[in-house]
């Protein structure tokens, strides 16, 4: 083995690591990403801002997600501004106000 074939031995060796290290930081963060973004059981916001338009029409301002409850802040039609709790397991409406 020549100098320049040593030369690039070393250079394979010594960046599998990184390479191994930059991948196994993409797949984390795009598990991280898929998981924050949509729920892996239960209702998306989607159907939870569906089903709190069912109580009150009008336009969605905010909508926070917790554990397992999605509040939802909704401009009626009317001007007033209403907050729906909606279990994020189950859709089922907790409180309106």
């Amino acid at each position: 083995m020549n100098r320049w074939q040593g030369i690039l031995v070393i250079a394979m060796l010594m960046t599998g690591p990184i390479t191994q290290a930059i991948a196994g930081w993409q797949t984390s963060t795009a598990d991280y990403y898929r998981t924050s973004s949509t729920p892996l059981t239960g209702i998306t916001e989607q159907k939870a801002i569906t089903i709190a338009q069912q109580y009150f029409k009008g336009r969605v301002l905010a909508i926070n997600h917790t554990e397992n409850t999605y509040r939802i802040k909704i401009l009626s039609n009317q001007g007033t501004v209403h907050t729906i709790l909606i279990n994020a397991t189950d859709g089922s409406v907790i409180s309106t106000h």
